[in-house]
C-alpha cells in the first residue's frame, strides 16, 4: 500500500493542478473576452460533459498505446486523460463563478493599461480562489478514487492505491476483511483534503450558482 499511496499522490496532484491551470484561462476568456463563436464553443464544452468517459477509453487506448504515442503505462498518459476528462466541468464551474465578479474591476484594469494576462493574475485569479479550491477538491477526490483509468492505463508497478485495494479481493471473494481494512486506510488522504478545503468548496459552489 505504501507504493500505491505514493503513486496516487504523484498522479492526483498534477491531475488536479493541470486542468485548473488551463481551465482558468479558458473561463476568463469566456467571461471577459469577445471572440467569434464564443457561445458555440461554450455550448460544445457543456455538451462534452454529458458524454460518459467510458466512451473514450478505446480511442484513448489506441492513441496512447503502442500503435499511437506509446505512453500508455506512464504517469503522463493518466495526467493527460484526467486533464481532458476534468477540464469541461472546471471551465463550466469557473466561468459561472467569474460571471458573478464585478466587471467594473476588470474594466478599471483595462483603463489602467493592464493586459488580459495581468488582469487575470492580479485580479480575477485571486478573486476566484473559492471556486478554484472547490473544483480542486472535487478533482482530487475523483482522481484519487479512480479505478478504471488507473487499471487500464498504468502498469502494476506504478498503479494507484485504489487498484491495489481492488487486488486484495480474491477471484472467489476471499479477503473481504482485507478489503474493508484497506478501504479505511485509503480514505485518510481524501478526508484530510476535504476537511482542509471544505469551506472553500461550499463558498465556490454556492457563489457561482446564483448571479445577482
Amino acid at each position: 500500500f505504501g507504493a500505491g499511496f505514493i503513486n496516487s499522490l504523484v498522479i492526483a496532484i498534477p491531475a488536479t493542478i493541470i486542468p485548473i491551470m488551463f481551465a482558468a484561462f479558458a473561463a476568463y476568456a469566456f467571461t471577459f473576452m469577445e471572440f467569434r463563436f464564443k457561445e458555440l464553443f461554450f455550448l460544445l464544452i457543456i455538451a462534452v460533459m454529458v458524454v460518459p468517459i467510458q466512451v473514450a477509453f478505446q480511442p484513448m487506448l489506441n492513441l496512447l498505446g503502442p500503435r499511437g504515442l506509446g505512453i500508455s503505462g506512464q504517469y503522463l498518459a493518466v495526467w493527460l486523460l484526467h486533464t481532458g476528462f476534468g477540464m469541461p466541468l472546471c471551465i463550466y464551474t469557473l466561468r459561472n463563478y467569474m460571471s458573478t465578479l464585478p466587471r467594473s474591476v476588470v474594466e478599471s484594469a483595462k483603463i489602467d493599461g493592464c493586459s488580459h494576462f495581468q488582469t487575470f493574475w492580479r485580479l480575477v485569479a485571486p478573486m476566484s480562489i473559492p471556486a478554484i479550491a472547490a473544483f480542486a477538491t472535487l478533482q482530487f477526490l475523483w482522481v484519487w478514487n479512480d479505478l478504471l483509468v488507473a487499471k487500464l492505463f498504468l502498469r502494476s508497478e506504478n498503479t494507484t492505491v485504489i487498484v491495489k485495494l481492488q487486488q486484495l479481493l480474491g477471484s472467489q471473494g476471499q479477503g473481504a476483511e482485507l478489503l474493508t481494512a484497506g478501504a479505511f486506510i485509503s480514505i485518510v488522504v481524501p478526508m484530510i483534503v476535504f476537511v482542509v478545503l471544505q469551506r472553500f468548496m461550499i463558498r465556490g459552489m454556492t457563489s457561482g450558482a446564483v448571479k445577482g
